[in-house]
């Protein structure tokens, strides 16, 4: 997966204006270049909603009179997308009635500016729209890190894992997804007491976010066990990656307990041209059925399976 050049961490927020009027263009460009935001346009409602899909920007900014998509069906698309139903629109029109306002609210806008207007004032409303986005924006992902490690958590890993499979299905890209679980953790906790358990839980998600590339996805799944998800990346290049990440495990030392070696089994599958019609749930299974024969083997090592070979046999007991 290619990330977007637009969504950068430390880039300021993205304002996305979608207005048929050259002139409101080359004013709001003028006008809003010492704010900190960086806004890229749209000269109508189809281009718009394709942007606004692209690029996910922080804050629309719309027009309801424009020649293609009248803005109200735009506002209606934005806010029947998932990608897109939680971005705030602003709306900007020279249509003033009651009706019309009472409308784009109905539709799911945040504010309603009336053309001429004034720039002082929409700064404003733009500058407090992006506010309360970034509070949400914050809320909402607070919602979905594990607290103990920093990494995403399950929740977040079963909506992403679905686009991430859908994404390989449309696109017939490569895809692999990894389970991890920590070998013997109940006795780290045991022998050496919780702290020194958590400190392990701390130090391997700090392992795993290193390792990664930025396209990579590292959750928590649960307990002991974690999960990655990685776009783009046959089971054979993943499995070049899970070892590496494997033997730095291998090879950490830990202040609590420096004679104790901790390992990792891991199980991945993945498929090298594309997701096909196999579900996510399948996915899971057969990345546990592989971490089960890593255990099984001996622990500390990676298996690793394309999609299309038959599911692997586990042994009864």
């Amino acid at each position: 997966m290619t990330p977007d050049p637009l969504q950068r961490d430390d880039a300021p927020p993205l304002v996305l204006l979608i207005d048929d009027s050259k002139e409101v263009h080359r004013l709001l460009r003028a006008r809003l270049r010492n704010e900190a935001v960086r806004l890229i346009g749209a000269n109508g409602g189809i281009e718009g909603l394709k942007m606004a899909r692209e690029h996910g920007p922080a804050i629309v900014l719309l027009d309801l009179n424009m020649p293609d998509v009248d803005g109200f069906e735009v506002l209606r698309a934005l806010k029947d997308d998932p990608a897109t139903v939680n971005t705030p629109v602003i709306v900007l029109s020279g249509l003033a009635t009651t009706q019309d306002k009472v409308a784009a609210f109905d539709l799911g806008a945040v504010d309603y500016v009336t053309k001429p207007f004034d720039l002082t004032e929409l700064r404003a409303r733009l500058r407090s729209s992006l506010k309360i986005h970034e509070l949400l924006t914050m809320l909402a992902q607070r919602a979905q890190i594990d607290g103990m490690t920093g990494l995403w958590n399950r929740t977040f890993f079963n909506s992403r894992w679905a686009e991430e499979v859908s994404r390989s299905a449309r696109h017939d890209r490569p895809l692999s997804l990894a389970m991890f679980d920590l070998d013997d953790f109940k006795s780290v906790n045991d022998t050496f007491g919780h702290p020194a358990g958590d400190a392990v839980l701390q130090g391997f998600a700090s392992l795993l976010a290193h390792q990664c590339r930025q396209s990579d996805v590292v959750c928590r799944f649960g307990g002991e066990e974690f999960t990655l998800i990685m776009p783009d990346t046959a089971p054979d290049d993943a499995k070049i990656l899970l070892d590496r990440i494997r033997a730095s495990l291998e090879g950490t030392r830990w202040p609590r307990h420096p004679e104790r070696v901790v390992t990792v089994s891991i199980g991945v599958v993945g498929t090298s041209d594309g997701a096909g019609s196999v579900e996510p749930s399948l996915w899971l299974e057969r990345a546990d059925a592989n971490l089960y024969r890593a255990k099984e083997q001996g622990r500390n090592r990676v298996v690793a399976s394309d999609l299309s070979a038959p599911a692997p046999r586990l042994a009864a007991g």
